[in-house]
């Protein structure tokens, strides 16, 4: 008799779950009896574990004779993985095959609560509640009424499939109805991919209307997924938006896409393409993979997909171990931006790329040993500069480089260090399509320096440690006097990473010649209460001018501009960055600021630059813009955010936005206000609107935030 009460108390606690009578349990209460043979009682802070399950009950008696339980209250049962299910009391089978409990709660995953007047148990898979509330929303003594809440006849909770099934429902705001559905089905709490509508959003732009967003996802076995978003709005456009998920053995890959018709553009479907991925190979290799297709250039913009401007499909297999990185890839650039043309831009792209470090042992120290091939096609076969840019609309150009480079160090009395470095690399270009560059054309380039660092260190009385490094670098680069176009070193940066480099083009086709002195210091401070400053200044001296340089790079003429680098990291998370280049009449060149900070109650993202003009760099006029993306956390549940870019060359505003964010245990809110300031002959100035709304507490939905505080 006792083993078969106990079978019948396991079999509750497993809910769905079928017991095995093998498996151990524990019971504790005040008082167990038995009476007339065949009635188990156990009274007075009953509580029975079981399967990481516990049952918490005031009073529970077993008849043996009719196989049923009668439970008094307040009962509790969890099952261990957060869900519960309260009531005043229960009569149930012993195989949980049928029952009632009455006055019942269940809570499901410790979010989403169902309060019913009766629950039922059938088959063991079943649960029926009737007279229903469902919320996930904290509920006040004060304030009995939730923020959101369903209504509904009936809800039948199906464990086995993770489904709950509304009869009759009801949605209300702050006690109000709001929407009436006969028949409504939602995921419960624990289940991650439920097929079923995704949380919808509203959109309002000027060139599109007021649009609606109305996301179905699709599961297709474990490892795939579908998602498709109907967007209507109210200026006649019409889109469909798909996304498709697929996870491997060996990795995964996504694919956006969108088909529109709208009164932007009559008469024409318009639409995107976007795709990644990535996937593990053989001996460490890795498969990557970007398409990027779009219909028109004004597409991304006016759909409020991306702002970039230039897009790149590639695909790339590499490998990257310690003392070595091996990489082949091919691209294909697609520019959107006005007034470019992609014929003329070497918009077909292949690279192979061998790259090895070693130690030598006749030399000492550590060298590398590079192989590169490298090839730039241009979809024209115009032998013309049409575009005026200086090169043929047609050129095509192929290029071989072997690449050798050295490193050595040494401690010399006193502190200092010394280093001595060098590289030399050969080309073989094959030039197609250019009347001045045509052919093949092999050069040589190299260079060598002697480095000196001379460090000292100190510590205050505040225990806050000094480091001073003066450096000096003599270096002497040489290349032979070929003739060759640059298309990949065009862009000069002269910053602290590259102040004592032999060579500051980013690229193979220019390298920097002669003789020069690199001069400079390094200066840190790191202090006990936890914030740190480092900054570098130095200077380049040359011993002529080849003029490779342009007037906004810092390095033009035999003595370059100033470079002065400052950063900042505090404690509380802030790190600021200066970055100046001037001339001795204190002109700026360039000029970086950067700020970010990021903390659970506030973040700041924040940069201010300044480019001089350059034709040789494409940019006719001074650069001059500040940007910035914050957020700062009114309070637990209010979140603000503002972002902005001001182009002070224009003296206008070219982006700017608001947001406010509203998140609490049971409710997620965004609203968002942006504008774009910028025209072209392909896109015009916009006003876009968001808002979107997430009940939180059905499937995996939304991260909660925090719980309200009830006030007493």
């Amino acid at each position: 008799m006792m083993r078969g009460w106990l079978f019948a108390l396991f079999t509750l606690l497993a809910l769905t779950l079928p017991a095995s009578a093998q498996d151990l349990a524990s019971l504790v209460a005040d008082r167990v009896s038995v009476s007339n043979s065949s009635v188990l009682v156990a009274e007075g802070n009953v509580e029975v574990a079981y399967r990481g399950r516990t049952l918490r009950a005031t009073r529970i008696l077993y008849d043996q004779t009719t196989d049923r339980l009668s439970i008094e209250g307040p009962i509790t049962l969890n099952d261990g993985a957060g869900n519960f299910v309260l009531a005043s009391q229960a009569e149930l089978s012993a195989d949980l095959a049928d029952g009632v409990l009455t006055s019942a709660r269940l809570v499901l995953n410790r979010q989403l609560q169902i309060a019913a007047a009766n629950i039922v148990r059938a088959q063991g898979r079943y649960t029926q509640l009737t007279d229903t509330v469902a919320s996930s929303c904290q509920v006040c003594r004060l304030n009995p009424t939730p923020i959101w809440e369903i209504r509904a006849d009936r809800v039948i909770h199906d464990q086995l499939e993770r489904q709950l099934y509304f009869e009759r429902a009801t949605l209300r705001a702050a006690g109000v109805p709001v929407f009436y559905l006969p028949q409504l089905r939602l995921p419960d709490p624990t289940l991650d991919r439920a097929r079923g509508f995704l949380t919808p959003g509203i959109r309002t732009t000027t060139g599109l209307g007021t649009g609606l967003k109305l996301p179905y996802f699709v599961p297709i076995g474990d490892s795939r997924d579908l998602t498709i978003t109907p967007y209507f709005s109210t200026k006649n456009g019409r889109t469909v938006e798909l996304l498709y998920r697929q996870a491997t053995r060996t990795g995964r890959f996504d694919i956006y896409g969108s088909v529109s018709r709208d009164r932007l553009i009559p008469g024409k479907t318009r639409g995107y393409l976007l795709s990644n991925g990535a996937f593990a190979l053989p001996r460490d290799f890795t498969l990557t993979f970007k398409l990027e297709q779009v219909s028109d250039r004004a597409y991304l913009l006016d759909y409020g997909i991306t702002d970039r401007d230039r897009l790149d499909s590639r695909i790339e297999v590499s490998r990257t171990r310690r003392n070595q990185y091996v990489s082949g890839r091919f691209i294909r650039f697609q520019s959107i931006r006005a007034g470019e043309s992609n014929e003329s831009l070497p918009s077909l792209i292949g690279d192979l790329t061998w790259h090895q470090r070693f130690s030598p042992q006749i030399l000492g120290g550590e060298g590398g040993l590079k192989f590169q091939l490298h090839s730039g096609d241009r979809t024209s076969t115009s032998l013309v500069d049409a575009n005026v840019d200086g090169i043929p609309d047609g050129r095509d150009l192929r290029r071989t480089s072997v690449t050798a480079d050295w490193r050595r160090n040494w401690a010399l009395p006193s502190g200092i260090l010394a280093s001595a470095l060098g590289e030399v690399t050969a080309n073989l270009y094959s030039i197609d399509q250019d009347p001045v560059f045509q052919g093949t054309t092999t050069r040589i380039d190299g260079g060598a320096a002697i480095e000196l660092r001379w460090p000292f260190v100190a510590v205050d009385k505040r225990g806050a440690s000094h480091v001073i490094e003066p450096i000096a670098q003599l270096v002497y680069t040489d290349s032979s006097t070929a003739s060759l176009p640059n298309e990949d070193s065009e862009l000069v940066e002269f910053d602290e990473g590259n102040l004592f480099s032999l060579n500051r083009f980013s690229g193979s086709d220019a390298y920097e010649q002669g003789g020069r002195l690199n001069l400079g210091v390094n200066y840190t401070r790191y202090d006990p209460a936890g914030w740190q400053l480092s900054a570098t200044a130095g200077r380049v001296f040359r011993t002529s001018d080849d003029r490779q340089f342009g007037p906004s790079s810092g390095l033009e003429g035999k003595t370059s501009d100033w470079l002065t680098a400052v950063q900042v990291q505090l404690a509380g998370g802030l790190i600021m960055t200066n970055r100046l280049v001037f001339d001795d009449r204190l002109t700026l060149t360039k000029a970086e600021i950067r700020a970010g900070l990021d903390t659970e109650r506030y973040g700041l993202s924040s940069s201010y630059i300044l480019l001089r003009a350059d034709a040789g760099e494409d940019r006719p006029l001074d650069t001059e813009e500040l940007v910035f993306d914050a957020r700062y956390a009114i309070n637990e549940a209010w979140t603000g955010k503002a972002l902005g870019r001001y182009d002070f060359t224009a003296d206008r505003a070219s982006r700017a936005g608001l947001g406010l964010q509203f998140r609490n245990e049971c409710l997620s809110v965004d609203l968002s206000l942006s504008r774009r300031f910028t025209s072209s002959t392909s896109v015009t100035a916009t006003t876009d609107f968001g808002f979107s709304v997430d009940l939180l507490g059905f499937g995996s939905g939304a991260k909660p935030g925090p719980t309200r505080t009830c006030r007493r």
